[in-house]
């Protein structure tokens, strides 16, 4: 069954809530879902209805050369869920979050190897300094807007300190990333709300995972059309241990959209719904990476590095005003904090030479995600009037059709 208002994945859309106390977060989730359902939300559009879009498959293109998984999403790692929540109201709320989770148990408790990789830092990456120098995750992994990191990050702090076994806890690095949504959303309201990060982390689910304008990805633009959350998987052929990885993006970043090596940006130049180059030449992109391969902290770092790349086959220009991040983590390289001690064991992991087929699948999967962030959006309108079109699927498809793909 859905838990969703629109799409699946818990992606819904909110009024406007504020919050009183933690024990209370959960009663104000509910409320809101209720509010919303009454018709309290007035939006120009349904930015999350993907309706008619296509992933980049459905169009006959195969990105890459190792196979994606099932579900071509990052879900396909075992363990992993999604949960999003995407906020519209009136013309000037288009934002949202996005939660990532590694497993479904305590992270606090039962944490996963990790890294960090900042290509480029133009940005607010709250946790990565903790997680590149200890090398594991422990709690889930949020994304949302630039203004509202520290509020999501202190609505997820509470929620790991409720769940049962962190009573004693006195400190919790939450880990949340974030792109500026400011184009198309009254970035500067602070919108997003301790109640809706908690409905994306009390929501998310393995599955499928709704794309596009959702989540933290509803005000995004990348590419210079409309950008938003995407994902794909990898999985490795037996010979290269069977593997699977998985990279879900949330694309809000500027270049010249190529899919699979097609120069599309350069056909559809000119188009009347073309947006601006104000909107479409800066941003950023938040990359992460799950893979249930043994690997280090270290190993995961080199992985991270290589999920980038993904970002310049779909076109990038890793602009100055870029904040591009990629977070890989293990599932399968856990830690808890009663086995810190002298004596333990030290994690099974990969050899340096068994990476080189994990690294190709990360760029893969990366490039794809992108890819399917804008194919899967739709257009948004959103404050001051302004608008982001939706990339043309007709047109796209002429393109790849005149290029032999």
């Amino acid at each position: 069954m859905q838990q969703s208002l629109v799409g699946n994945q818990g992606s819904s859309r909110y009024h406007r809530c504020h919050t009183a106390t933690p024990m209370m977060l959960r009663l104000i989730a509910g409320a809101t879902i209720l509010l919303a359902l009454a018709g309290h939300v007035a939006a120009q559009e349904t930015p999350s209805s993907a309706q008619g879009r296509l992933r980049v498959r459905d169009l006959g293109v195969k990105i890459g050369v190792y196979q994606p998984g099932p579900l071509n999403a990052i879900t396909d790692v075992a363990g992993v869920r999604v949960g999003q929540v995407t906020l519209v109201e009136a013309d000037d709320v288009r934002t949202g979050v996005t939660a990532i989770l590694p497993h479904d148990g305590n992270m606090l408790q039962d944490r996963v190897a990790a890294a960090v990789h900042a290509y480029n830092a133009f940005g607010k990456l709250v946790g990565a300094t903790q997680v590149n120098e200890l090398g594991e995750l422990e709690t889930p992994v949020l994304l949302t807007n630039t203004l509202s990191v520290w509020d999501a990050a202190r609505a997820l702090a509470e929620w790991m300190l409720g769940l049962p076994g962190n009573q004693d806890v006195r400190s919790v690095n939450p880990v949340v990333g974030e792109t500026n949504d400011g184009w198309l959303s009254d970035i500067r309201g602070m919108h997003v709300k301790a109640a809706h990060v908690i409905r994306a982390l009390d929501s998310a689910r393995g599955g499928p995972v709704d794309e596009g304008s959702v989540g933290a990805g509803t005000g995004t633009i990348a590419l210079g059309w409309k950008g938003g959350i995407g994902t794909s998987s990898r999985k490795l052929p037996s010979e290269h241990g069977g593997f699977t990885l998985g990279v879900l993006v949330q694309s809000n970043f500027g270049g010249d959209f190529t899919l699979d090596g097609v120069p599309v940006w350069r056909e559809l130049r000119g188009l009347p719904s073309e947006p601006p180059p104000s909107a479409s030449h800066h941003g950023s992109c938040m990359i992460v990476v799950a893979t249930d391969a043994p690997l280090d902290s270290r190993q995961l770092g080199r992985l991270a590095k290589r999920a980038v790349l993904g970002m310049a086959r779909a076109g990038s220009s890793g602009s100055n005003g870029s904040s591009d991040y990629a977070i890989a983590f293990s599932t399968t390289s856990r830690s808890s904090p009663q086995r810190f001690t002298a004596g333990t064991p030290s994690l099974s992991r990969l050899s340096e030479e068994e990476l080189s087929p994990l690294f190709e699948a990360a760029i893969e999967a990366t490039e794809e995600a992108i890819d399917n962030s804008i194919l899967r959006a739709t257009t948004v309108h959103g404050r001051d009037g302004h608008v982001v079109p939706a990339i043309p699927i007709d047109r796209v498809r002429e393109v790849m059709k005149k290029y032999g793909r």
